[in-house]
């Protein structure tokens, strides 16, 4: 990522210097421009005499040399523009590399049932972001067909969010009182918090919506049990309305960062109801790719230079362990302490009659004589005894 960084901020200075050369040069044009109208109204008012035309002269020619002057001055400046413009490039070819087909699989989408999984995943993608007509366009292009019954919960899930982010909880109250039960199970709050924001709001309005907030607290009887203290200083804020809630001590509940913690806490829950992942399963996807792909350059490098290009054989596996932070640990994984690789399908995990874990390829080249002794411990066994393990 400090690579991204890098080509970043040599691009906020392209950006920083565009809006200078704006500006700049939109004050010297309005100034010529000021200058030529002065002189053309002066040529109007006052006519061309034969005894004026050695000062009319010398004002034209002034007027002649202001315009060429700053045509220059703004020729030069948006030369320099190109010079860091130049340097934007530079960075890009500095930081990152143009060649990355050394490190990916050939024929990683070559057959159409690949092609149609990446297809769907990009268009699940564009109805996370509430980009449904690039998502319609997309699928009309390439042949995929959505069903409505998956298309349908992202439109109510970004119509939901949207009016969140007009600070309208609406359409969210309607949603969380429908899915209460479910919301429950999950030992979720959202609906509380939902109530809790909107009383808020009522708050904001002052001492007019005193008595529709008293009403509207009839709302948090279900929560009393959960929520007690919560409560209890929602009423407590009742006493200082009159005054402003900002001008009290309870001036933290009109933090404005409330309302993008209610959009983040609604996408969790509505995720987790609709069995759905909170990120997009392609932008973690992208994120991994980007800290992953300069480690395997790397060692792709030093593969090319030890002349060992044999330890990277197969396109599906990786040479090294690559950690991409506990942010992206989805499931259980196990290395097979003897051969040190990670299991997988076609090698997966199995347990020996003594306790201990290896992988089946490790399993295999331990046997001898349709005998298998333990690595870690002197139990002589039969290989036909291993179990395999699933996580």
């Amino acid at each position: 990522m400090e690579q991204c960084a890098c080509v970043e901020r040599e691009l906020e200075k392209v950006l920083h210097r565009f809006v200078m050369y704006g500006h700049q040069s939109e004050e010297r044009l309005d100034e010529l421009l000021r200058s030529v109208c002065e002189l053309r109204g002066q040529l109007v008012t006052f006519g061309v005499q034969d005894a004026d035309l050695s000062v009319l002269s010398q004002t034209m020619a002034q007027c002649c040399k202001n315009i060429k002057e700053t045509v220059q001055l703004l020729a030069s400046r948006h030369k320099d523009i190109h010079g860091s413009v130049s340097k934007v490039g530079k960075a890009i070819d500095r930081n990152f590399d143009a060649e990355v087909s050394a490190v990916v699989a050939e024929t990683v989408w070559d057959s159409p049932e690949r092609q149609k999984y990446l297809s769907e995943t990009i268009v699940e993608h564009l109805y996370r972001q509430g980009m449904l007509s690039v998502a319609e366009d997309l699928c009309q292009e390439s042949g995929v067909v959505i069903d409505m019954s998956m298309k349908q919960p992202f439109l109510e899930l970004n119509r939901i969010l949207e009016a969140l982010r007009m600070q309208d909880l609406r359409p969210a109250l309607e949603w969380a009182v429908t899915n209460r039960q479910r919301l429950l199970d999950l030992n979720s709050t959202l609906e509380f918090k939902l109530h809790r924001l909107y009383f808020i709001s009522l708050l904001n309005g002052g001492i007019t919506n005193q008595l529709e907030a008293l009403q509207y607290a009839r709302h948090f009887q279900p929560f009393a049990s959960q929520h007690q203290r919560d409560i209890q200083i929602l009423m407590g804020s009742l006493v200082y309305l009159r005054h402003g809630i900002e001008n009290s001590p309870y001036r933290s509940l009109l933090e404005t960062n409330q309302w993008a913690e209610i959009c983040n806490s609604f996408t969790r829950d509505a995720c987790s109801l609709l069995g759905l992942s909170v990120e997009s399963p392609l932008s973690v996807s992208f994120a991994s790719g980007c800290m992953a792909l300069p480690v395997l350059m790397n060692i792709k490098q030093v593969i090319e230079q030890r002349q060992c290009s044999g330890v990277w054989t197969h396109k599906d596996e990786l040479p090294i362990e690559i950690d991409l932070g506990k942010k992206c640990w989805y499931h259980s994984v196990f290395a097979c302490p003897i051969l040190r690789q990670q299991t997988s399908e076609s090698n997966p995990p199995m347990k020996l009659i003594c306790g201990h874990v290896i992988s089946r390829d490790a399993l295999n080249k331990l046997t001898n004589a349709g005998k298998l002794k333990c690595p870690y411990c002197p139990m002589e066994q039969n290989p036909s005894d291993a179990k395999q393990i699933f996580f």
